[in-house]
């Protein structure tokens, strides 16, 4: 009974213990880039009873606390002891912040700037028998804002996002999809993330007749072809069977071939062709021809 009430009483004493958590910054100043000099984890001096450290509960929760960079508008770095009061108001304990390790954040700062850039969408899609993209993907929005020093953001092109996995699409699909994550921090990005609408449709065979142009005749030689027109088919979405056409493509041979290349029949290639058609083949591939000088 006696180890018993001295144990409880030892219990119930206070103690000074040391908790990590990660720093969240909020706050940011408006005009000015900044770079942290140190970790964005720092040491927790806790006080608290023996019974939190029996039972492990020196876990601080949350597991991050926000910090204000107002004070970054007038000088480069932050004192947590002027924090203090608005830390311990972040956790859900009865664990009382008494000090952190260090006291001091300092910053690296350079004149902010700020930088519109497209959204690349990184994607890993399959699709179910005979279904295909229809049209140009939706990705609201097409841009985000980044802000950071001009050096860093002159070297940003575009901005990734996360890999959207979506597997055998059969109809149009909606997603959210994250930003990549940000590496540099001293550059921020707004927004996070974005919408994603990918559309889907059923494709299906065509065949159009097109007529045949002749390009790379510098000497306007008077110039026919056997046969003077060939049959595409491709594949195209069932909602666009109607409205995909041969106003949509141009098919041409190169006289080059036989000028330069000595070539007996010319190939046929297509200068104009539909957006997301898929093309299956061009008969005949090659047609004969006759110059007339």
């Amino acid at each position: 009974m006696a180890i018993g009430a001295w144990l409880f009483l030892a219990l119930n004493n206070k103690y000074v213990y040391t908790a990590k958590t990660v720093l969240v910054y909020k706050n940011f100043p408006q005009k000015r880039a900044f770079h942290a000099l140190q970790s964005d984890t720092v040491d927790l001096q806790v006080e608290g009873t023996g019974w939190q450290l029996l039972f492990a509960r020196l876990r601080i929760k949350p597991q991050s606390i926000s910090i204000s960079l107002e004070k970054l508008n007038n000088r480069n770095y932050i004192l947590f002891s002027e924090q203090l009061f608005q830390v311990n108001r972040q956790l859900e304990t009865s664990q009382n912040i008494i000090s952190v390790r260090p006291d001091t954040l300092y910053f690296d700062f350079s004149e902010r700037t700020v930088k519109r850039v497209p959204v690349r969408l990184v994607s890993n899609f399959t699709f179910g028998r005979q279904f295909d993209v229809s049209s140009d993907i939706e990705i609201i929005p097409e841009y985000v804002t980044l802000s950071g020093p001009e050096e860093e953001l002159t070297k940003i092109k575009e901005w990734p996002t996360d890999t959207l996995t979506l597997k055998n699409m059969q109809n149009t699909t909606g997603a959210r999809v994250a930003m990549a994550q940000n590496k540099l921090k001293n550059v921020n990005i707004f927004p996070t993330s974005a919408e994603i609408k990918v559309p889907v449709d059923e494709f299906t065979e065509k065949t159009v007749e097109l007529p045949l142009t002749v390009v790379g005749n510098k000497e306007y030689y008077s110039i026919k072809l056997y046969p003077k027109k060939v049959k595409v088919t491709f594949l195209v979405a069932l909602s666009k069977y109607q409205q995909i056409n041969e106003n949509f493509m141009d098919a041409v041979v190169d006289l080059a071939e036989w000028k330069n290349l000595n070539h007996s029949q010319l190939r046929v290639k297509l200068l104009r062709f539909p957006d997301h058609c898929k093309l299956v083949r061009i008969s005949p591939e090659k047609v004969d021809f006759i110059i007339e000088k």
